[in-house]
């Protein structure tokens, strides 16, 4: 079974608009881009996919990959972000 790490932070609307509306961002983080051969004068990367936790959240073995053993900031971040509205009246249909 494969562990995902996901963080989803929601910002509140600002006071000043009348819709109620606010951001999702999930982060993601994927394949490991650290240099492992950096001492010798190379460059070679693991082939780590995807971070992987090793611990529960919370601790400090959850930012450990448990595929590769690297800090979690080694890993590549995706942030996909999402507006959502909750509008209070339908949109009108003036021509």
């Amino acid at each position: 079974m494969r562990k995902r790490q996901v963080v989803v932070r929601r910002e509140e609307p600002s006071r000043s608009t009348t819709n109620s509306s606010y951001t999702i961002r999930s982060v993601r983080y994927v394949e490991c881009q650290k240099n492992h051969a950096a001492g010798v004068g190379g460059y070679a990367v693991d082939g780590c996919r995807e971070f992987m936790a090793s611990g529960e959240d919370g601790t400090p073995a959850a930012l450990t990959c448990a595929a590769c053993g690297c800090h979690r900031s080694f890993h590549r971040r995706e942030v996909e972000t999402e507006v959502v509205c909750e509008c209070s009246s339908p949109p009108s249909n003036e021509t």
